[in-house]
């Protein structure tokens, strides 16, 4: 019978391919807060059995606690067995891992091996592959070249990000990892943020993936997407680099928002309380005007007097002060909020690119406007 084997951080995320899953022996909560990519939930103790121990260890002791927590484990990995994995072949071969390589993961691994599959154990566990993460977040920014999309919140920059990678560009879409549309009126109504570990690793996910020698798209962010902070080195990394301004008239402007922000307009008491938080800035009277606006169904104007209000003065202070080159960066012109017209704002922008300048010296990061 085969025992399994050990497998260092660094080798295992360099070939996690190879496994044929990725069993995460956590329990559920601790899953859902971040894991491996691509691994799937294979908890030898719930939420509630793992607090439950825990408790145990601190009033009885270490041998109470594991008494009763290996008749739990037991029965789980039973499950497991006679669940998930009742129909998997001989030649599996499954990387597991647990928060520190330890007890939970051992004694899934154990199991799994000794019916002879062929297992292996991630060193140090998810501990150290979140140190690893972050190690790595401090190193590939540098290894990449940006183009940072730039332009007055409307003009479409997250959509053009989605065409530019229909296309074949590598982008980074940072919105879309933080499922948030980095302002006041950001949230989305659908899916919530990830947490900032989440977060993080997916961001690792992507740049590790980047091919150097190809520019990377990213939109111009502030530090923080919603709830989700930004790595430092990834910061200055855009901050330093080339920009291309996204321009579209007005009215094209507020086409855009209102279809991507269509949930405020079928529930706009929402709406109504996010624009609440915006009082200490601008008043009281201005806001409430801006709600009656919305509420009264005049979509169009109160669209456009948030941006010229709100959006506009505070987008272009904070993009001068973030982007000192900004003022000489080259403008791709957005013509309507159609597709074709997303299709012929990406194909300038990648003819655009490819006349860029490498990146400027790094800047510190600041913020930009909610």
């Amino acid at each position: 019978m085969k025992d399994a084997r050990l497998i260092p951080v660094a080798t295992a995320v360099a070939g996690l391919d190879r496994f044929d899953a990725i069993l995460d022996a956590r329990s559920p909560g601790e899953f859902v807060v971040d894991h491996l990519p691509g691994a799937s939930s294979t908890p030898v103790l719930s939420d509630a059995e793992r607090a439950s121990v825990g408790t145990l260890h601190k009033q009885q002791g270490s041998f109470e606690a594991k008494r009763v927590g290996a008749a739990l484990v037991s029965r789980n990995i039973a499950a497991l067995l006679e669940g998930p994995l009742a129909e998997i072949g001989r030649q599996w071969r499954p990387l597991v891992y647990c928060w520190r390589g330890g007890n939970r993961s051992g004694a899934l691994a154990t199991v799994l091996a000794r019916i002879g599959w062929q297992v292996s154990v991630l060193e140090g566990g998810y501990r150290e592959f979140r140190r690893h993460v972050i190690a790595e977040l401090a190193l590939l920014p540098a290894r990449l070249r940006f183009v940072v999309i730039a332009g007055r919140t409307g003009s479409g920059k997250s959509l053009l990000l989605e065409r530019l990678a229909a296309q074949g560009a590598q982008v980074l879409d940072l919105e879309g990892l933080a499922c948030h549309r980095g302002s006041v009126l950001g949230q989305l109504p659908d899916r919530p943020q990830p947490s900032q570990k989440r977060f993080e690793t997916l961001l690792w996910e992507h740049l590790r993936h980047f091919d150097p020698g190809r520019v990377v798209f990213v939109e111009s962010e502030s530090r923080k997407v919603g709830q989700c902070q930004l790595p430092e080195q990834l910061i200055l990394r855009m901050r330093a680099s080339a920009c291309v301004v996204l321009e579209a008239e007005d009215a094209v402007r507020v086409q855009v928002l209102l279809g991507e922000y269509r949930h405020f307009v079928e529930q706009p008491e929402q709406l109504a309380a996010r624009l609440s938080a915006l009082t200490a800035l601008h008043g009281r009277a201005r806001v409430e005007r801006w709600i009656e606006l919305a509420q009264a169904g005049h979509w169009t104007e109160f669209v456009a007097t948030l941006l010229r209000e709100h959006y506009d003065p505070a987008y272009d202070r904070s993009i001068r002060r973030n982007f000192p080159h900004v003022g000489d960066a080259p403008r791709v012109r957005l013509d309507g909020a159609g597709a074709a017209a997303f299709d012929a704002a990406a194909q300038a922008l990648l003819e655009c690119a490819q006349r860029l300048p490498a990146p400027h010296a790094a800047q510190p990061p600041d913020t930009l406007p909610g």
